[in-house]
């Protein structure tokens, strides 16, 4: 079709010449609609501007049905009238009543959570105030939700044929169509706002992370994520105890291990646990025993976390790398599996404590072990053990002790450690399943 024949198909100018040409050729009305309906069809495809959508729909109403007066009250995407969009078409004989019947609906008040019940009793007044008139209503749904009204005013003398009955219908069902499409348009840009949104939190949040491992004297480290959705809610991080000192200096140092996860997923878990963050570091810098410092967070973030209704689990621990010695602290995460070189044997590092945001006064107690040569830590989120494969068995603690116990054995480092846990949890898995949550791992080892 070319512009010019799409910009004729659009004009008032020819919905007004096919009409007014109806004395001249009556038998070919149903062609000239088929015209009229074919610049409406070209119409829906190409709008962006609902207002201008509904004064053309106006306009076909107009130039279409003789002696008749059309309301049109469109709802929008809340289900509410959406006064500015109403739309008047047409005239009857009786200029007095027209213009009383849009005055009339123009004060007409309808409540702000508008119900589709409340139509009835407009419906009603309607029908009631202005008897003079045959008025015929008309729901204009698409998928099997309202989005608006349509009126009908004839005056009784005027008889309704079925052809404009039909006619009528196809427009309606045009008009829903629009209505419906402009709103889907709507809820789309909406969506990709949001989802541009949570890129870009995603992005913050991975750079929360760190994105590499310190160098800790005697120490080979490796960590990572994977979040199930974008925005995660696990949570894992190395700090020195020391800030003021150079960075050789800061090798030998204590160093403070953190490994947690919030409850669930997604956009809240991920607010959650950037919030958490900032907290504990502030609370290591005081160069707190771990039992103190979950202490601490815990009277810190419990307001936060009641408020959300969430909790978090959190794994804390120090490391001096002169002595040694590891400390920690557990608020109810998942222990870490110490893997002891000189016994070939696992070691769950655990204490007592409860989850933080829980309970205000919760206690927390400190354990501490001697680390050796070649001893080796892995620390995970509960998205490790709880992944499920597809005939819904979960990968579970056993199964990550002996994949450990079998890595650690053949002395490998950290980071192959940590690539062949992935690949194991992934041929379990099967790797086009979606991760159910978050899955975190660090792996911290003697040389």
């Amino acid at each position: 079709m070319s512009n010019n024949r799409k910009i004729n198909l659009l004009s008032e100018k020819f919905i007004k010449q096919i009409v007014d040409n109806e004395h001249i050729l009556p038998i070919d009305m149903e062609d000239k609609f088929t015209e009229i309906s074919s610049s409406l069809a070209y119409y829906l495809k190409s709008f962006s501007n609902i207002e201008r959508f509904l004064d053309y729909i106006s306009l076909i109403l107009k130039h279409t049905f003789n002696e008749q007066l059309t309301l049109i009250i469109p709802l929008n995407d809340r289900g509410e009238i959406w006064k500015e969009n109403i739309q008047f078409s047409g005239v009857t004989n009786n200029y007095k009543n027209d213009n009383d019947i849009k005055r009339y609906f123009e004060k007409f008040v309808f409540s702000k959570n508008f119900k589709i019940k409340e139509i009835i009793s407009f419906e009603e007044t309607l029908k009631s105030k202005f008897k003079e008139y045959l008025i015929n209503s008309y729901k204009i749904t698409s998928r099997g939700k309202c989005r608006g009204f349509v009126y009908t005013f004839n005056q009784k003398c005027v008889s309704q044929s079925l052809i404009n009955e039909r006619n009528l219908n196809l427009i309606i069902n045009c008009l829903a169509v629009g209505l419906e499409n402009y709103w889907l348009i709507k809820t789309k840009k909406r969506h990709e706002n949001v989802d541009r949104e949570i890129s870009i939190g995603a992005e913050i949040q991975s750079q929360l992370l760190p994105d590499f491992c310190p160098i800790i004297f005697g120490v080979d480290l490796a960590a990572h994520c994977r979040p199930a959705l974008q925005l995660g809610g696990d949570y894992y991080d190395f700090m020195s105890l020391k800030t003021n000192i150079s960075d050789k200096r800061k090798q030998k140092a204590r160093w403070a291990l953190v490994i947690g996860d919030v409850m669930g997923k997604g956009i809240p878990a991920g607010l959650l646990m950037t919030m958490l963050r900032g907290m504990l570091r502030a609370e290591v810098l005081t160069g707190l025993p771990p039992d103190r410092i979950l202490h601490d967070l815990n009277q810190l973030a419990i307001y936060d976390l009641d408020q959300s209704h969430r909790f978090v689990t959190l794994f804390y621990s120090d490391y001096d790398p002169r002595t040694k010695k590891l400390r920690y602290a557990n608020a109810a995460h998942n222990p870490p599996l110490l893997w002891k070189s000189s016994e070939q044997r696992i070691i769950k590092l655990d204490s007592e404590g409860l989850v933080l945001g829980l309970q205000n006064d919760a206690k927390y107690k400190c354990g501490q072990i001697q680390l050796e040569k070649n001893d080796a830590i892995l620390y995970y989120t509960d998205g490790v053990t709880e992944t499920s494969n597809a005939l819904g068995e979960r990968f579970d603690e056993d199964r990550l002790i002996k994949s450990f116990s079998k890595l650690c054995k053949q002395s490998l480092k950290s980071k192959e450690i940590l690539h062949k846990i992935f690949k194991t949890l992934d041929d379990f898995t099967g790797r086009n399943r979606q991760l159910e949550d978050d899955a975190s791992i660090v792996v911290f080892q003697l040389e």
